[in-house]
């Protein structure tokens, strides 16, 4: 809930209202599985196990142990092997270049598709995505300028008021306009709207580089003092979302880390596993941006998800997909952890700690990871361009950070961090208050073993 709801910061308010409404059904689900789900398995009581299905009998967990001992043996190794195959994947991230996906990306087959063709070829790229200007006029336009019954392109500037004229006129002769058509004046003569074409498509990074130099070089020159110009549009809106997304994006990530690090001290009683579980989130959330962008942006696989033509990144994707994989790697986090602390306050141990947690979890977190993987995987079938980056980019990051982040790289970083796994300065530890998930009352760590309060998971889930 804090991941989704860290949408808020991004300043955007139709992405602020959809992690407003995710937050809300976390927060049912969750209320649900503590009442309504503990009240049916008790009515059920051992029915619930009158269905079973053919060859599901009680497993055990002597392959995780084995795994998790392998892991614990050789942690420098596992260590090394996860970091190259996180950072491989997420190095084509760095060329991310954010935008909109419109009919250009559609399959060609499609009748919109066909219409995005026809227009480019017959007026050019630019006809597809034209900027629309609103001049706000400090003194009502002269009378015979084109009014609003007038809107035909055989309308000319003969007798407009001579700012229009000017301004019409050096939009005209600007490299990267292809048309500027006539000025259409409102009834009240102060509000006028200009349709103004650029030779290049709406996806062209150029385009976005002739709105900047229009808005900050040309328009405060060619307007007369005291008018001012606005560059809209839909191509304009896009790239205002692009470049909005850009500047909240680190303040957004930053945020959230920072709550989530916050609430993982409370409920661990430690410094460093907070900072290693960001670490690795945001690890396995760059590998699958970078995925996203080799396939989508840079064409790698392609035709594989179904896709003619490469497609920019729409502009809220990282977000969208930090807010959920924060939140669902970080409850992956808490499986694991707290089986481990639970079996450090019994043992002592934090070799044993860690290989005992991830024996105890390790089905648990595959598992679920394979339900979230069936239901990202299904967006790729889609037709639009949106469901199937999300798809992929979601079903990539849970791939990983089940198998590649909590059964390899945490417990290895674990083991090779030791008794500092646990450390937290007294004296912040008395003034924290205290969530303990493992132990019934202890208020620091005890060498001697403990009865646990709450088993972190069952054994054969």
């Amino acid at each position: 809930m804090i991941a989704i709801c860290g949408l808020a910061i991004a300043g955007v308010p139709l992405i602020a209202a959809l992690g407003y409404a995710t937050s809300l059904v976390v927060a049912l689900a969750v209320l649900a599985a503590i009442t309504l789900l503990p009240a049916l398995l008790g009515l059920l009581g051992p029915r619930i196990d009158r269905l079973r299905l053919p060859g599901t009998g009680r497993g055990n967990r002597n392959g995780w142990q084995r795994w998790s001992q392998k892991i614990a043996r050789h942690p420098w190794a596992a260590v090394g092997l996860s970091l190259a195959v996180l950072l491989a994947l997420a190095a084509p991230a760095l060329s991310l270049r954010l935008g909109q996906p419109d009919s250009g990306s559609a399959s060609t087959g499609t009748t919109e598709r066909r219409a995005y063709d026809l227009l480019a070829a017959g007026f050019g790229p630019g006809t597809n995505g034209p900027l629309l200007l609103a001049v706000e006029l400090a003194e009502p336009a002269r009378p015979g300028a084109a009014s609003g019954a007038d809107r035909t392109p055989s309308a000319d500037l003969r007798g407009s008021d001579p700012r229009l004229v000017r301004l019409v006129t050096g939009l005209g002769e600007l490299p990267g306009v292809a048309d500027v058509a006539p000025p259409v004046v409102g009834p009240d003569g102060r509000a006028v709207v200009i349709a103004l074409v650029p030779t290049t498509s709406p996806q062209d990074p150029r385009t976005a580089t002739l709105i900047d130099r229009l808005r900050e070089d040309v328009l405060p020159v060619l307007a007369a003092p005291g008018d001012r110009v606005y560059v809209g549009g839909q191509t304009a809106i896009f790239v205002d979302l692009a470049d909005r997304v850009a500047q909240r994006l680190p303040w957004f990530i930053g945020a959230v880390v920072l709550l989530s690090c916050l609430l993982l001290t409370l409920v661990f009683r430690s410094l460093l596993i907070p900072l290693q579980a960001a670490v690795m989130n945001v690890l396995s959330i760059g590998a699958a941006l970078g995925v996203v962008v080799a396939v989508f942006q840079q064409g790698v696989g392609l035709g594989l998800v179904g896709l003619e033509e490469t497609v920019p990144i729409i502009s809220f994707v990282p977000l969208m997909m930090f807010a959920i994989l924060f939140g669902l790697s970080m409850d992956y986090q808490v499986f694991l952890l707290s089986s481990v602390r639970e079996a450090w306050l019994d043992s002592d141990d934090n070799q044993e700690a860690v290989t005992t947690g991830l024996a105890a979890t390790g089905r648990v977190i595959t598992s679920a990871a394979l339900i979230m993987m069936a239901v990202f995987g299904s967006f790729v079938l889609s037709d639009d361009p949106l469901l199937k980056i999300f798809g992929l980019g979601l079903t990539v990051a849970i791939l990983l950070d089940a198998t590649v982040v909590r059964c390899v790289l945490v417990p290895a970083v674990m083991v090779l961090c030791g008794r500092a796994n646990w450390w937290l300065p007294s004296t912040l530890g008395r003034r924290l208050p205290r969530f303990d998930l493992e132990s019934a009352g202890a208020a620091t760590r005890d060498p001697a073993p403990s009865t646990t309060a709450i088993s972190a998971m069952p054994e054969n889930p």
